[in-house]
């Protein structure tokens, strides 16, 4: 495939969701992060050699114009992380504006990727997160799909349909690593049911901390090439953990 972004197949957009807040969580302590690396390493690896498939999800809208200028310089990290570990294709899946969410094809070229990334602005519009997970269970039945990450920082669809289509990944064995980026309290809601789901994770990043998103997608990208080992060597020799523990709030 060429790469460029074309619309997902599969389930239209979530309805949106009636308003109603929900009690504030608490924010991001140690045992969040080390129940997410816990996460990650106890997912049962993919067959040894197997290319790694990771499908890289990002809200477009207005809203997120800085993480995604940030996520843009950061996806770089995620190959050279698992240049060690096995090869990794990343399909990338954003949505914004008005119904749109487009999809790339398989990209195992780094420079490639942050090519497409850099021709995409941010644009106002409604959360499409339905469609992300639809587009993953469609790829992930088509072509095999290790893990999904999504980046994002607002939910504004019906959470249950959400839910029913996360389990669908659960089923299929796709974990969904949800990193959220500020403290949304019926976005957290959401994203910790949709990782729990799926057998991921959820983490909290503070708006603008490029070090706490890019531990984190390194260690996904990890999980993805290469499985729990891959993780666990990773673990060994990172630090990013306790720094992680110590930023994220």
């Amino acid at each position: 495939m060429s790469g460029e972004p074309i619309k997902p197949r599969g389930r239209d957009a979530v309805s949106p969701q009636a308003g109603g807040a929900v009690p504030q969580a608490g924010t991001s302590t140690s045992d969040d992060i080390a129940a997410f690396v816990a996460k990650a390493r106890a997912l049962s690896p993919h067959a040894p050699g197997a290319k790694g498939r990771l499908i890289f999800a990002l809200d477009a809208t207005m809203s997120r114009q800085p993480t995604w200028d940030m996520a843009c310089a950061l996806q770089a990290d995620m190959f050279r992380e698992t240049a060690a570990l096995g090869s990794l294709d990343i399909r990338l899946v954003y949505y914004r504006g008005f119904n749109e969410c487009r999809a790339t094809g398989w990209i195992s070229d780094s420079a490639r990727l942050a090519t497409l990334m850099s021709k995409i602005d941010c644009r106002g519009g409604d959360t499409q997160i339905g469609k992300v997970l639809s587009e993953a269970r469609r790829e992930a039945v088509a072509s095999g799909v290790r893990a999904v990450v999504f980046v994002g920082d607002a939910m504004e669809e019906k959470v249950d349909e959400l839910c029913a289509k996360a389990g669908e990944l659960g089923m299929l064995k796709v974990p969904v690593f949800v990193f959220q980026e500020g403290h949304d309290p019926v976005a957290e809601q959401a994203f910790r049911e949709i990782a729990r789901l799926t057998g991921g994770a959820w983490c909290r990043f503070d708006p603008g901390a490029a070090a706490q998103l890019r531990e984190l997608l390194r260690a996904a990208a990890a999980y993805a090439a290469g499985g729990r080992e891959a993780l666990l060597k990773l673990a060994k020799s990172a630090s990013g953990a306790a720094q992680l523990i110590g930023q994220m709030k």
